[in-house]
């Protein structure tokens, strides 16, 4: 079993991430966040969230609507032919590849049966709805296939809203949907999906300066997490295989367990989609100096693909430990699994554990505890299997500590405390924990 397929099995196993629709055999390209993985992909857009609106200046959130009127699209150039995949049909088999999966000596043979290929296509990725009882054309509209967009629609109402001058960002978290040919290698391609994006607003002259700058921090961003510098690559794009908007382009990609993948684009959008909304709306969406100076500013952005980012640290944090890492005769036999999660996306921070279930005193203490952190940190309490089996449980899923009640917490009124990346272990008071347990629990970012 390849690295993917274990975190496929491990993220069912442990309530992660599931196929959606499964009792009705699946929906190609959709999956589900299962309890562990809401917590999971909330606190990742939560430090993504803070390090843009908390650490910069100048940067307010928004929320825009995923259905827009169709004629944004129109401006975007999304219903033209550029927002399309070449597609190319098995005429034996029936499956369907995009054109730029597929090796050019290849481009005739399906490489799934060997049958003939059909001729590329263009297929756009846009998927299409109705609003209103009506199914004609005028009451087409379009789940917005990128996030971005809103943001710049709403661009007159934030900057005079909130009185904001030129240089300042927008940042927005949100569904996206595209009706992607071949959705492939779990949560890296799929049809829904989330985006983290922030678009810089900047005089033209000073694009390049913040384009360099936008690049370094969100570089620094993924280091800070944890993510080692040889698994992370900017990759600059040239001019004839960048998109079509984009000035300059850098694909922040990630050593996947399927090979180099794109997580994060930087853009410099230049001035093309202010100008282009202008145009097509008929509001003037320039820019006026107090010097007189008018111009469209242009636009620097930094776009994560959620599921893309969550999947690499989820590839960054597993761990495989031969021979186990606990002291029990099971432990020794087997291959135990460690989630080395960041601190600030770990889904539970704290477990609260008996020693044993079948002494009373031991599982109220324990209760006890659970309940005296459960307003200050998300934790579980577990009592079922071994107290190795229910460490080895909490390793799996990226549990940062683990606290003991046991014989000696009944005269003492402490703990222990067992570290999930060093299994060592230290007593402490309980009336000490939410004090101990916060200093050790601050998020990384904020240490740098």
């Amino acid at each position: 079993m390849d690295l993917t397929q274990k975190i496929i099995s491990l993220c069912k196993r442990r309530g992660i991430i599931f196929p959606s629709s499964e009792i009705y055999e699946g929906f190609g390209g959709v999956y589900d966040f299962g309890p562990l993985g809401v917590e999971l992909k909330n606190n990742l857009k939560k430090v993504w969230w803070e390090e843009m609106i908390n650490k910069h200046k100048d940067i307010v959130g928004l929320d825009a609507a995923v259905l827009m009127n169709p004629r944004v699209w129109q401006a975007s150039g999304h219903l033209s032919a550029g927002f399309a995949d070449e597609l190319l049909e098995c005429k034996d088999c029936r499956k369907r590849f995009k054109l730029d999966e597929i090796q050019h000596p290849m481009l005739s043979v399906c490489p799934e049966c060997g049958g003939k290929l059909s001729e590329p296509r263009k297929f756009n990725l846009m998927i299409k709805t109705f609003i209103g009882p009506v199914e004609n054309e005028a009451a087409v509209a379009y789940l917005r296939p990128e996030t971005c967009q809103g943001i710049y629609i709403n661009f007159l109402n934030v900057m005079n809203s909130m009185r904001l001058k030129i240089p300042f960002g927008m940042v927005q978290i949100g569904k996206a949907f595209r009706n992607e040919i071949n959705p492939k290698n779990f949560i890296f391609r799929t049809r829904e999906f989330e985006q983290m994006e922030m678009e810089w607003f900047c005089r033209p002259k000073e694009a390049n300066k913040y384009f360099d700058y936008w690049k370094e921090e969100r570089l620094k961003w993924y280091y800070n997490l944890g993510i080692k510098k040889e698994n992370l690559r900017a990759k600059e794009i040239p001019e004839e295989k960048r998109a079509h908007y984009a000035k300059r382009q850098i694909d922040i990609e990630y050593h996947f367990p399927f090979g180099w993948g794109e997580i994060e684009g930087v853009h410099n959008r230049g001035d093309w989609d202010l100008k282009n909304h202008s145009e097509y709306s008929g509001k003037d969406l320039s820019y006026t100096e107090e010097g007189g100076d008018k111009y469209y500013p242009y636009i620097v952005e930094t776009s994560v693909g959620v599921e893309r980012s969550l999947f690499a640290f989820l590839s960054e944090a597993y761990q495989e430990v031969k021979g186990g890492r606990t002291t029990t005769t099971e432990s020794a036999k087997a291959v135990e699994i460690l989630l080395k999660l960041p601190k600030s996306l770990a889904p539970i921070k704290v477990a609260a554990l008996p020693l044993v279930r079948n002494k009373p005193e031991l599982v109220k203490k324990a209760k006890e505890v659970y309940q005296l952190l459960k307003p200050h940190f998300v934790c579980q309490y577990d009592e079922i299997g071994s107290i190795g089996r229910r460490y080895r449980r909490q390793d799996e899923i990226g549990t940062c500590l683990c606290l003991t009640v046991d014989f000696e917490s009944l005269k003492q009124d402490d703990l222990t405390i067992r570290n999930r990346d060093t299994m060592k272990q230290e007593r402490v008071k309980i009336k000490d924990l939410i004090k101990v347990l916060s200093k050790f629990l601050e998020p990384e970012a904020k240490k740098i």
